[in-house]
């Protein structure tokens, strides 16, 4: 008679087969992390990530997601495609983009690789019941993920592991039979604080704590508004998440390279001037199958008029005075800021000229700005 040991090896190979590069079982989520969730909800460092909030009480206990769940399939997939260093922040012609959002997105890539493996698990498992998750359910992943050995959650929340690093995606299989439980790992970030220190907007605020609302990758994707003024400069070039704490790490000098074509560049070219002039058809062309549709034109070209602001590039100029003529409102006020910024006080008659009393109360509210500051 099979043991369910061999069957969960058994499983475990085929994952790998599959491309994912690390598999491990937990059963539960631990209290201390459901803990540490609640008091993050209270302090509101979720901002405006109004699904965190949701379903509390189902990422407390997993019976709710999935009844009578014995097991936890926590899965790695490397992402990792390019050497990247800091170099790119003195590249002021071109925006940044997170490593993981080069080519397609991850969770068309990964849900395929999911349901091969759930067809594996149930062969294995007769009779029980899956429930796959890519980034997208109710769960706390991360603390899943410890639990399961596939590492520890470092001071910039990310998990990381030990030999391999950082830049790897996590997913889930909730199953209700037993599987043979993993051991959990342990915290090996030690002293280092350099993923702490080098945080431009100073996100993490202490230890294993971020405060979401400061943070890049918030401010570019997750927040579908205004930036606040006060992160505009601290953004650099970055347009689309920020690996910059992942980039410092030491474990992350680990970290090899996957050959998964799926998430290799196929247009590593971020040229700030160019995307500024994208319509709204050249976007969807370019961005079709990325994650980077996730933020819609107004949200990367409002991220883009940033970058220029911050760029001195002068040759911007002409782009974004063009822009200022863009039908998105959250455009047109970030391209005033970066006007201001690129001009200084002979932006003044450039806005004057060109916006009308007629404008939404965001781009009228960043013309008073840029006003006030060089009046």
């Amino acid at each position: 008679m099979t043991t369910v040991t061999e069957k969960t090896l058994r499983i475990e190979l085929f994952a790998k087969e599959l491309g994912f590069d690390g598999f491990g079982v937990a059963r539960e989520v631990p209290a201390q992390s459901v803990a540490k969730y609640k008091n993050w909800l209270s302090l509101g460092y979720e901002g405006e990530m109004s699904y965190m909030c949701r379903n509390v009480e189902k990422r407390s206990d997993l019976d709710l997601v999935l009844s009578e769940v014995k097991s936890v399939v926590c899965l790695r997939t490397n992402y990792l495609t390019a050497d990247k260093g800091m170099e790119f922040i003195h590249d002021k012609e071109y925006g940044d983009i997170s490593l993981y959002a080069l080519n397609e997105d991850y969770h068309d890539v990964l849900a395929q690789r999911h349901q091969k493996l759930e067809k594996k698990i149930k062969e294995e498992f007769s009779g029980c019941r899956t429930k796959p998750y890519v980034d997208t359910g109710p769960i706390l992943e991360k603390p899943l993920a410890k639990n399961a050995g596939l590492g520890w959650i470092g001071k910039h929340t990310n998990l990381i592991t030990e030999s391999v690093g950082s830049y790897y995606f996590l997913s889930e299989i909730l199953v209700d039979a037993v599987m043979e439980p993993s051991e959990p790992s342990l915290d090996k970030c030690g002293t280092c604080r350099s993923c702490i220190d080098i945080c431009p907007t100073q996100a993490i605020v202490a230890p294993y704590v971020l405060d979401s609302r400061k943070c890049i990758s918030y401010l570019t994707i997750e927040l579908k508004g205004v930036i606040p003024i006060e992160f505009r400069k601290a953004m650099g070039n970055h347009i689309y998440g920020c690996d910059d704490c992942q980039i410092v790490c030491p474990w992350n000098s680990f970290a090899v390279k996957t050959d998964e074509e799926s998430f290799r560049a196929q247009d590593g070219s971020f040229q700030l001037i160019e995307l500024m002039r994208l319509n709204d058809e050249a976007f969807r062309k370019r961005f079709k199958k990325s994650p980077v549709k996730r933020t819609k034109r107004r949200g990367l070209l409002r991220n883009v008029a940033v970058a220029l602001g911050n760029s001195g590039n002068l040759s911007a100029v002409g782009p974004l005075i063009d822009a200022l003529s863009d039908h998105e409102p959250l455009i047109r006020a970030h391209v005033v800021w970066a006007l201001g910024e690129l001009l200084g006080k002979k932006a003044l008659p450039i806005l004057n000229k060109t916006l009308t009393n007629e404008e939404e109360d965001i781009v009228k509210n960043e013309i008073n700005l840029v006003q006030q500051h060089y009046s």
